[in-house]
């Protein structure tokens, strides 16, 4: 017998978690199918920072909304999320000073709570650094990190308990279309029929989209993070840092670890097959991420390579998502292609894929920036300012 569902939701990371969660709360039947298991994919090895430092409206108003689902998530979702309010810190040069402004200007105005830093209070905040070759810098003290792998396991727990039904070891092989619409989904369980389909499937959504007749401009690519275990004198964790003069990012790990990975444009170029690239961290990457953040952080010259690994982003030709139904009218969702800054979106995206599925009125986030259509159009979504990579 045809399972039948008001939506069906491909893909287990915090995108299809989260929106599980919201539209079973408004009532909808929901099952989310997860090639693997909750919290192994891309979700689970996120370094998971909260910080709401973005150059569009849209953008830092759903980091902000999603920074107080965190502060406040057991009593919003139900469990725990890990979150720690460490602070963040983005870090530029003398050709971003008038953005970095700008930026602060605009979040200011949205309601975040961010300032721009002086030398000397800069280094009241990150004792230790290395300042000489900053001009600018910004600090959102409200800001932090989250344990990735908690945060999904627990949506998709809240989820459950609100009625979804959720397929572990369950990869859709085919979603199907008729005369326009969708019908449902083959996996090796069977067919399920539902009328609506949310591709939250991060570094597969080309590849499932393509099952369904659609092309996504989203690639996989291969990105790597690295441990140091911080020297005596240094054990005191840190805020989490973005280092545009280096190209990086840090934030402290429980154990006296930093965590570093690069912000770096050129990693759309290691583009990979998902289901088989190589898990494990290079030894040249270790070197030039401690080089980097020795550089910032000159006592960590004495620190000590504890592992690190690689992991996947689904990378965009703007490094910003799609969020759209394509084609319009057909029930078939992409919601994909946030290229590394997901994680921290991931409660806002919830509700603007629920407003979306819905027909919401008054949506409370405008999807239309993320709209598939907008590279066709000439109108790829840009940061303000040239280091806005971030967003």
């Amino acid at each position: 017998m045809l399972s039948l569902y008001d939506v069906i939701i491909v893909g287990g990371g915090i995108m299809g978690c989260s929106t599980a969660l919201e539209l079973a709360q408004r009532g909808l039947s929901v099952a989310l199918f997860e090639k693997r298991t909750i919290g192994e994919g891309p979700t689970g090895r996120s370094s998971a920072i909260i910080r709401q430092h973005y150059s569009n409206e849209l953008t830092a108003r759903m980091a902000l909304h999603s920074l107080r689902v965190f502060q406040d998530f057991e009593e919003q979702v139900g469990d725990e999320c890990g979150f720690t309010q460490a602070g963040f810190v983005v870090l530029v040069e003398e050709k971003d000073r008038a953005g970095l402004e700008a930026n602060v200007e605009l979040q200011r105005r949205l309601g975040i709570r961010t300032e721009l830093l002086s030398t000397e209070a800069l280094g009241q905040v990150l004792p230790g650094m290395e300042a000489g070759d900053l001009v600018a810098a910004a600090y959102e003290p409200d800001s932090g990190y989250a344990d990735p792998y908690l945060t999904v396991t627990a949506y998709a727990r809240a989820a459950r308990r609100a009625g979804a039904t959720i397929y572990q070891d369950t990869e859709v092989g085919r979603v199907h279309l008729e005369k326009g619409r969708v019908t449902g989904i083959d996996t090796k369980e069977g067919r399920f029929g539902t009328p609506i389909v949310l591709n939250c499937t991060g570094a597969w959504a080309a590849r499932v989209a393509a099952t369904a007749g659609v092309g996504l401009p989203i690639h996989s690519c291969r990105v790597q993070v690295a441990f140091f275990r911080r020297p005596p004198g240094h054990e005191a964790a840190h805020p989490v840092v973005g280092d545009f003069r280096n190209a990086i990012y840090f934030r402290p790990e429980t154990g006296n670890i930093t965590l570093v990975g690069l912000i770096d444009p050129a990693e759309e170029n290691a583009i990979v097959n998902p289901d088989g690239y190589d898990e494990r961290m290079d030894t040249d990457f270790v070197l030039d991420a401690g080089e980097r953040l020795v550089r910032r952080y000159p006592a960590m010259e004495e620190s000590v390579s504890t592992g690190g690994y690689a992991s996947l982003y689904a990378i965009t030709p703007d490094w910003h998502p799609i969020v759209d139904e394509v084609p319009a009218g057909s029930g078939f969702f992409a919601c994909s292609g946030f290229s590394g800054h997901g994680f921290k979106l991931g409660p806002a995206v919830g509700v603007m894929l629920a407003d979306m599925v819905t027909g919401a009125e008054a949506p409370l986030f405008d999807p239309h920036l993320f709209r598939l259509a907008r590279y066709g159009e000439g109108q790829p979504v840009r940061g303000q300012y040239e280091y806005s990579i971030v967003g």
